[in-house]
């Protein structure tokens, strides 16, 4: 079995989710076709779960409780389900661009459905010298006391060609936007090389 070497914890990141929830877990191997080629299909795996998604949502309307429930669930809000399309759209594409595919380790997308929100979890490993500037930005993120604010430097960044580790435009957006928690964990993994496995944590109320 694979050793933990290392963790690192930021923002709101939960280790232990439940398992009585609908759940769904879309893998991503490199064996067959690089993954930075798949970001093509990126688009179609977030469509596939927001439509997953409106099928099994669960929330309920509100109802006094003498009040007899026999209608079926409601559908999950429009501007929810674009949420999450989005928001699945924009961990795939980080996985897939930053992924370390000189290791063939598989890349996973999954979300847990509860009554009131939905919480995704991105899963793959990145180079070793890109993990200080991501978390770099990450602290950022954290410590920001307007990421609208911090949205704007971002781009004026990316725009001026230096921004190296990635633009976090995608996370800001999540934050600024849908009013989205996000946390990280990363794991240093006991290989023959050791490898950094990064979990991304993102939770979206609905």
């Amino acid at each position: 079995m694979t050793q933990v070497a290392q963790r690192q914890i930021f923002g709101d990141f939960v280790e232990a989710m439940p398992d009585d929830v609908e759940y769904l877990i879309i893998g991503f191997s490199a064996n067959s076709i690089p993954l930075k080629q798949r970001w093509r299909n990126n688009g179609l795996s977030a469509d596939f779960i927001a439509d997953y998604l409106q099928t099994f949502f669960i929330g309920l309307e509100q109802r006094a409780d003498d009040e007899e429930d026999s209608s079926p669930p409601i559908k999950i809000p429009i501007k929810s389900k674009n949420a999450a399309k989005y928001i699945a759209n924009e961990l795939l594409e980080n996985a897939m661009k930053f992924s370390d595919d000189s290791v063939r380790y598989q890349t996973k997308i999954a979300f847990h459905l509860y009554r009131d929100k939905l919480v995704f979890h991105v899963v793959n490993v990145i180079k070793a010298e890109r993990v200080a500037a991501f978390q770099a930005f990450i602290q950022r993120l954290l410590t920001t006391d307007d990421p609208h604010d911090l949205y704007i430097q971002q781009m004026e960044l990316n725009a001026s060609g230096e921004n190296e580790g990635g633009s976090g435009l995608g996370f800001l957006s999540m934050v600024c936007d849908y009013s989205a928690k996000l946390g990280w964990c990363f794991d240093v993994l006991q290989e023959e090389q050791p490898i950094t496995l990064v979990t991304t944590m993102v939770s979206l109320d609905v």
